[in-house]
């Protein structure tokens, strides 16, 4: 058998998976099953990216080591591929030793031959990418691909070449425009990374040690894509003391990854195996972002779509083909609620359960379960017959192509067509005619012949349902040879249960909104209760009742010249005037302040801030990055004690 090797990028560990994490990894479990459909030798691969300064924060954060925090992780990003039924047949960690050792003997490689030099690295690093920028790329003085801020770095590093291997990258990508798809991901990599020329990856740490150690330079860990990208290749036994799997599958035939990490895949990973002297992979595939609604998913939002309820909700199956047949491939897709109960209602329950359902029954009715041999043809099965063959050649094609709702809607339309051919020939009023018996008995033989062509076409995007209609249709599983018309003899169908329920589309729509907006609370609690400070030590009353609390009246308010934070203020104590300043003036104009009534330390130690004198302090209490003076009901006298 030809061998056929699928990746997708190693999914780095995160506390929630949503939708969007999943898509990736479907696709790629779509195109896998398709080709083994087809006879093919597929390995496809998965995994995770364990290693990184971002990973060993969290951990702290927790309290619990590095390889805990990504252990509990990876039992979870296990667990959600089962669910979705992910055919992968390798799952690789990048803390696994193979996986170590090998990386050790690449970047131990790459040293000794010059590609890679010690130098000390000074300049922009953004922790959740795990990318470092020079000025000129960032974006506003954000990291240009996830929009969050970067921090200043410098440290001891090694550097691998780019540099080197620019002419040569340039002139395979040039050679070989197939390997980039889609073609406007080649063009961006080639106009706004390559061609304006390339610098010298920083390719090791110092500042932390969660990472794969650098043998020959205590201190050092491989930094985040050398050891992340090596996965392709060690996962096959590439610097092991077995490497026939390598021999066997290398190079890839497809890596499936997310835009934002293309970058990577075809400039970094390709000088990688230019400069170890292996062959490079003959595609990388850069699909579009899942969004919802047009935004990205954020648990402080409360819209996080979680995969394992839609699965769990509206079925497995259900899922898998919404995402592959709503999202054009290669582009942005949006994951909306109603357009998935849309898709579950009229394509899987009206179209595909309906014409099986329809089918069966009528040949349990009228023939007891079992189409009679003797069966009476008419032009009109011959439309019928034709489109199927037609569809099986456009959908092998497109699925070729990875173009997944396109050969989703080939099968549709030979779905659509067998409903079609019911309406016109009208089994129930051949029925009723016992000459009519052979003619009826060939219309049900082309309804199962077009029902076991489409349950071999939906195996790759639905492989529970490719078992639940052929075993209604009386048949085991079928290979991709089978896709012949005329294959079966004669059926002998069973009833089983509706193959998709119908939603009730406005209930559900309801029952989501109000899930939404309690989750949204809680995100914000959670998160309002993670960011507040810690309770102080406790006191004793006598010192409680050391501070002397007031209530005041702002008589007056103007800005602190030279300052942008600070506001003068005189307030009335009852007793006596005050001047106080406070550093609200981000928050707060003078308008906003003059006659209210705030509460008050009088008893404070006066200060100086610049260069104006304090006598007292106004009391706020923290919002987000915010600051909310506490103001007292206005018909309290100044002075008034608080206790």
């Amino acid at each position: 058998m030809k061998p056929f090797y699928i990746t997708t990028p190693i999914y780095y560990p995160s506390d929630k998976l949503h939708i969007g994490h999943s898509y990736s990894t479907v696709s790629a479990d779509a195109e896998a099953r398709y080709k083994r459909l087809r006879g093919y030798d597929v390995m496809f691969l998965t995994g995770t990216d364990e290693h990184g300064q971002k990973i060993a924060r969290l951990a702290e954060k927790k309290g619990i080591t590095p390889q805990a925090y990504v252990d509990e992780i990876v039992a979870g990003v296990k667990e959600l591929w089962k669910k979705l039924n992910i055919s992968n047949d390798r799952f690789i960690r990048t803390t696994d030793d193979q996986h170590v050792k090998a990386v050790q003997k690449i970047f131990k490689q790459l040293y000794d031959q010059g590609d890679i030099y010690k130098h000390v690295y000074e300049g922009h690093y953004c922790t959740p990418c795990e990318s470092f920028w020079g000025e000129h790329q960032l974006v506003d003085g954000k990291c240009p691909d996830c929009g969050r801020p970067v921090e200043l770095a410098k440290e001891e590093s090694y550097f691998f070449r780019l540099s080197k291997y620019q002419d040569q990258l340039v002139e395979y990508l040039e050679s070989n425009p197939e390997f980039c798809s889609p073609q406007s991901r080649l063009n961006e990599m080639m106009n706004n990374f390559i061609k304006p020329g390339l610098e010298d990856l920083c390719v090791s740490r110092t500042t932390f040690d969660w990472g794969v150690p650098v043998t020959f330079d205590e201190g050092h860990v491989v930094y985040v894509w050398i050891d992340a990208l090596s996965n392709y290749i060690t996962a096959l036994g590439y610097g092991s003391d077995d490497e026939s799997d390598f021999a066997k599958y290398w190079p890839a035939d497809v890596h499936l990854v997310g835009k934002e990490i293309v970058r990577f895949h075809t400039i970094i990973w390709p000088i990688m195996l230019m400069a170890l002297g292996l062959p490079l992979p003959k595609k990388v595939f850069g699909h579009g972002w899942l969004l919802l609604d047009g935004g990205k998913m954020s648990k402080s939002k409360g819209n996080v779509v979680d995969p394992v309820v839609l699965c769990d909700r509206y079925g497995v199956d259900a899922i898998r083909y919404y995402l592959l047949r709503e999202v054009p491939f290669g582009s942005d897709g949006i994951f909306n609620n109603e357009a998935l109960f849309n898709r579950i209602n009229s394509d899987l329950a009206n179209d595909l359960g309906n014409l099986l359902s329809r089918t069966v029954a009528m040949t349990e009715k009228y023939f007891d379960g079992t189409i009679p041999a003797e069966r009476e043809s008419a032009p009109l099965d011959d439309e019928l017959k034709t489109l199927a063959e037609n569809v099986v050649k456009q959908y092998e094609s497109d699925m070729d192509e990875m173009l997944f709702p396109n050969a989703l809607t080939q099968v549709w339309q030979l779905i659509s067509r067998a409903n079609k051919y019911i309406d016109e020939t009208m089994p129930w009023a051949l029925a009723k005619d016992k000459a009519q018996k052979p003619r009826l008995a060939a219309v049900l033989y082309n309804l199962c012949e077009a029902l076991r062509m489409t349950a071999i076409l939906i195996e790759p995007a639905m492989p529970e349902t490719n078992g639940k209609m052929l075993a209604q249709l009386g048949l085991s599983h079928q290979p991709w040879d089978a896709l012949v018309w005329g294959k079966e003899e004669t059926y002998s169908v069973t009833k089983g249960d509706a193959l998709f329920p119908r939603i009730d589309i406005p209930a559900e729509l309801a029952r989501i909104e109000a899930e939404t907006a309690a989750k949204a609370a809680a995100a914000q609690a959670e998160e309002a209760a993670s960011n507040a400070e810690p309770i102080a030590p406790e006191i004793d009353f006598d010192t409680f009742c050391s501070l002397d609390l007031r209530a005041a009246k702002i008589l007056s308010c103007e800005p602190v010249p030279k300052s942008k934070k600070l506001l003068k203020m005189q307030v009335d104590l009852g007793i006596e005037t005050r001047q106080v300043v406070s550093g609200i003036a981000q928050w707060y104009k003078p308008d906003d302040l003059i006659g209210k009534t705030v509460a008050f330390v009088a008893n404070l130690k006066p200060a100086k801030l610049c260069g104006v004198e304090s006598q007292g302090m106004i009391l706020a209490a923290d919002h987000g990055d915010a600051a909310r003076v506490l103001f007292l009901d206005s018909e309290l006298k100044p002075g008034s004690t608080i206790r």
